[in-house]
């Protein structure tokens, strides 16, 4: 089949419902970036760069901007489900590389769920206090990863919904420690002084404690890429996409901000740095005689659970739509005929996340979210590089619809930047993240070529089929 031919086992699959419009996007971009990131995170940020944990997050603020300018003048020059993926393949029509950046998408986002998935399950048992080992934390985070599942098949109308509340429920948590540390603050017992002192926790120089956290808190900032994905069913998405992306990103850039520099204000870093829930922390430290610390576990559960719904809804239409375009096996562009949901997708995407589950949830003295969540970004950055130049190869691409133009410079600034942070001697990263990204790839290059022998052997064996058509 030809690169950039559809696949012809798909035509008679229904179309996917548009049912976004520009606020249920709002929300759909805001929740996926308000997740496990700034509620798991903050005290490992702090932990590399001390007080200034803040700068990170400007950072990778910035970095998500310019990449956000790239993925907007695509995705509204091709408004369909495939993401990042599609726009490889528009740009250099190699189908192997087309499989690796769909593959690395894939699983960044069943990656992030999973993580997401285990956090669910701890911050269950720590919100009820129950004394629970690591069996009941994998059966717990595998229930949470069967819920999900279901949301998701039963419609995008219906996960949305979901993603509503969950995302009123999380800014209803960060904005409660917003408030208490602020009433904390007022009261003149914070220090302030923290903030500007940097202080690595190893021997790295500051630049490359900056460059280390940035790739953390990138992972905290990442998301946005997500919404591309749902282009296909949103509404006009050539209007609604350029303001509503920059909107997202600019209320959460400012909520991160704000977040990290009142939790190193009211926290010492090294005690913020050491607790798996840096925000109840936050929280207990600023108001200990009220019990709203309490409820902090519960609303980080709310917190990662859109994070995982919302990944694996990206993870499930980027599978749909690279089907549909013939890059991937024709089955898992199947739609429900009654929900049109991508059912095939869903259900495949579930089958992997399982298995991350099962390994995370059985590693709980691993820093599981830091280092999965590093992996996710690491899989993430190189994919950016490669949006990047696809944006600069498909200028020469003219669309007879009016869409988001980058610019020149941004897509080199955003190429240069995210392959920095890719590169180990750059970034500091630890060896085993690029381990997990090495083993996922390897085992999508096996899977792509399993598919293509069976290609060619399909093609072989119709070639080989005599001529039955009976003669004279």
């Amino acid at each position: 089949m030809p690169p950039s031919s559809p696949a012809t086992s798909t035509d008679d699959q229904p179309e996917l419902k548009r049912v976004m419009g520009p606020w249920l996007l709002l929300l759909f971009i805001i929740g996926d970036i308000l997740g496990t990131g700034i509620y798991a995170l903050t005290g490992q940020i702090a932990g590399e760069v001390g007080g200034a944990a803040w700068l990170p997050f400007v950072v990778a603020f910035v970095v998500a901007m310019i990449t956000a300018c790239s993925y907007l003048e695509l995705v509204t020059k091709y408004p369909q489900a495939a993401g990042a993926a599609l726009y490889v393949h528009k740009a250099f029509g190699k189908h192997f590389l087309t499989f690796l950046v769909c593959f690395a998408v894939m699983c960044s986002g069943i990656t992030s769920a999973s993580a997401a998935s285990r956090a669910f399950a701890v911050n269950l048992v720590a919100g009820f206090r129950l004394d629970a080992g690591s069996g009941l934390v994998l059966l717990i985070a595998l229930g949470f990863m069967c819920l999900v599942m279901l949301v998701n098949l039963r419609g995008v109308a219906e996960s949305l919904k979901v993603n509503v509340v969950l995302t009123a429920v999380e800014l209803s948590g960060l904005i409660l420690v917003i408030l208490v540390s602020g009433w904390f603050i007022a009261g003149g017992d914070a220090d302030f002084s923290r903030v500007v002192v940097f202080d690595t926790a190893s021997d790295k120089s500051m630049f490359l404690a900056v460059s280390t956290a940035t790739s953390l808190a990138f992972y905290a900032m990442g998301g946005f890429e997500d919404s591309v994905n749902m282009a296909e069913e949103t509404r006009d998405p050539a209007r609604i996409f350029p303001r509503v992306m920059f909107a997202g990103l600019g209320i959460t850039g400012l909520i991160y901000i704000v977040v990290s520099v009142f939790a190193v204000a009211v926290v010492p870093v090294g005690r913020l740095a050491s607790s798996e829930i840096p925000l109840a922390t936050v929280v207990k430290t600023a108001a200990p005689d009220l019990p709203i610390s309490d409820l902090l576990p519960f609303i980080s559960m709310f917190a990662v659970a859109n994070s995982a719904l919302i990944n694996m809804m990206m993870a499930s239409r980027l599978l749909y739509g690279m089907s549909k375009q013939g890059v991937l096996p024709p089955f898992l562009a199947k739609t429900h005929p009654v929900r049109r949901t991508p059912h095939a997708a869903i259900l495949f995407t579930t089958v992997i996340a399982f298995g991350l589950v099962a390994f995370v949830s059985l590693n709980p003295d691993s820093p599981v979210v830091a280092l999965l969540g590093g992996t996710t970004t690491l899989l993430l950055l190189t994919v950016f590089v490669a949006v990047h130049l696809a944006v600069l190869v498909l200028r020469k691409d003219k669309v007879d619809r009016p869409h988001f133009r980058a610019g020149r410079v941004l897509p080199v600034v955003g190429a240069v930047v995210c392959l920095y942070l890719v590169l180990p001697w750059s970034s500091g990263r630890p060896a085993d993240q690029y381990r997990i990204a090495g083993v996922l790839l390897l085992g999508g290059v096996a899977l792509w070529t399993v598919a293509w022998f069976a290609r060619r052997r399909t093609a072989a064996g119709t070639a080989a089929e005599p001529d039955e058509t009976p003669r004279p």
